[in-house]
């Protein structure tokens, strides 16, 4: 009675504090409904009497503040008293990590020399105006937190997110926009990829304009791979009318499996490689906006808390899984990255800004072997998904982060392993955690202890904290093992004996540096 009689006293307080809450977390309205649902189908209100609620037009019953404090890890007097100085602390989006480079002198980089210059550079380094163009469109994509509504609201209105699709779903997409399907039928084989290495692939598809998709009947025996590939050319039906300018789709390789679009036989970088490469993005997140539309996507992921292997239930690859994840959380902090052996990195996003593990151009030559991802490549017998917590240590930098990792086979057969995973700063940060005192413990207790030790409390339980709040369960199934030291690099090994039983490297001087300062102390 006397928590009901404070309620009511403090109705206008309470919906202000229960508002700042959702909004710190990135949650609508309807994103509260769908939590207070996980929890309690019964007590969980709907998105309209939250809306009172947290105007101060109605007051909460005392089961369902509980539910709230559950959801936000709060104790239950904290929504009671009428003091607001329990200030929200404002989650800050922007990346760190990235490395940015100054455009300067301007001159420099006008727009008529960077069109000459940038030719010559890739043609002198061998780089394909693919390559250049994924570089272009991952950083694109990690400017915009993989944010794209046009595309997305193109998706949703040919698919009015109906949510999970079938086959037969898409198929009657593909007669609404005239589109129809034809079949061949070609086992995978063995060629080699752009880099000279000899890969195992399957020619799976290809769009023949102005409205014909060819299939390799062997996706009758991968329907979720089926699912993507007929999405994908929907897409370029939509967005492009079919016009034909987008790759055919084979599994197998490092930069995404599609054939080139032109074969070339001179050094120069053809423009229409970087179209391609765009439209093939394009069509790529139309595929995941129609088979994951935004919100009853989220609502799944809020229900699931975010299970790893939850994409088997709505049968999407787990590929599309973790990439439309990282679009649709509340939480905008994630990155993304897809490996094969020995060292390839075949899709990579980083919208919180973590360094990469090694290029996606070339095979990786010294890389910490400690990422989650290449400690799962490196163990073929090892099939359920990794959960890790890997404090990231690059000189004086320290950044906290959370994956899960989970080897799977492409539709040729060849094993690799996606992972995804969040910077945990943020959500600390926003609990008024001391985020660089705990790394600083994390790296204590990682050089310390054994392996048999247990993981201390005031490790854990901040963890545990933004695992509830952000609702990501393989946050703290983390904790289950030791947390992880990587690198940016192996040769720049934080560690006294690193991974690879080498000295760390020196920091390098350079030596005209060194002769100048010698001349410099001699004229003195």
């Amino acid at each position: 009675m006397k928590i009901q009689s404070t309620l009511t006293r403090n109705a206008h307080f309470l919906g202000s504090k229960i508002r700042g809450l959702r909004k710190q977390s990135g949650l609508t309205l309807e994103d509260l409904s769908v939590r207070c649902i996980q929890i309690d189908a019964h007590t969980a209100p709907s998105v309209s009497y939250l809306s009172l609620i947290e105007t101060g037009k109605r007051v909460p019953s005392e089961e369902l503040l509980k539910l709230f404090a559950e959801i936000f890890q709060k104790d239950i007097n904290w929504f009671l008293d009428d003091n607001l100085s329990h200030e929200v602390v404002k989650n800050d989006d922007k990346m760190e990590g990235l490395p940015i480079f100054s455009l300067e002198p301007k001159f420099l980089f006008s727009d008529n020399l960077l069109q000459t210059s940038i030719p010559e550079l890739l043609s002198q380094t061998g780089t394909t105006g693919r390559q250049f163009a994924h570089v272009l469109i991952r950083s694109y994509q990690e400017k915009h937190q993989n944010q794209f509504p046009d595309i997305e609201r193109s998706a949703e209105e040919i698919g009015l997110k109906r949510f999970p699709l079938s086959i037969r779903d898409i198929l009657d997409l593909y007669k609404k926009v005239g589109l129809k399907v034809k079949y061949f039928d070609r086992p995978p084989f063995v060629t080699e990829n752009d880099s000279g290495h000899e890969i195992r692939t399957l020619f799976r598809s290809f769009f023949e304009p102005p409205n014909t998709v060819v299939l390799n009947r062997q996706l009758e025996h991968e329907p979720r791979r089926m699912k993507y590939d007929l999405s994908a050319y929907l897409g370029h039906k939509v967005l492009h009318n079919g016009d034909g300018l987008v790759s055919s789709h084979a599994t197998g390789g490092e930069l995404g499996g599609s054939p080139q679009p032109d074969s070339q036989t001179d050094d120069k970088v053809s423009q229409s490689d970087i179209l391609y490469a765009w439209r093939n993005f394009e069509c790529s997140f139309f595929a995941g906006a129609l088979l994951c539309p935004r919100q009853p996507f989220r609502h799944y992921l809020a229900r699931e808390a975010h299970n790893i292997n939850a994409f088997e239930k709505i049968d999407i690859t787990a590929g599309v899984y973790m990439r439309r994840m990282t679009c649709v959380s509340p939480y905008k902090h994630w990155h993304y990255f897809d490996a094969f052996q020995p060292g390839f990195l075949r899709a990579v996003y980083r919208g919180n800004g973590i360094p990469m593990p090694w290029g996606n151009m070339r095979m990786g030559v010294d890389p910490c072997r400690q990422w989650a991802v290449f400690r799962l490549l490196d163990k073929p017998q090892m099939q359920k998904p990794l959960n890790q917590l890997s404090l990231l240590i690059s000189g004086e930098y320290m950044r906290l982060y959370s994956c899960v990792s989970q080897r799977i086979k492409d539709a040729a057969k060849n094993s690799h392993v996606v992972s995804t995973g969040i910077d945990l700063i943020p959500a600390l940060n926003a609990q008024g955690v001391d985020s660089s005192s705990l790394c600083e413990e994390i790296r204590d207790f990682y050089f310390s202890a054994d392996q048999s030790s247990p993981i201390p409390n005031s490790i854990q339980e901040p963890i545990k904290l933004v695992s509830k709040i952000l609702n990501i369960s393989w946050v703290a199934d983390g904790l289950e093992n030791h947390p992880q030291i990587i690198c940016p690099r192996s040769n720049s090994c934080p560690k006294n004996t690193h991974c690879e039983n080498k000295p760390r490297s020196r920091k390098k001087v350079s030596w005209l540096n060194e002769i100048k300062q010698e001349i410099l102390t001699e004229l003195k």
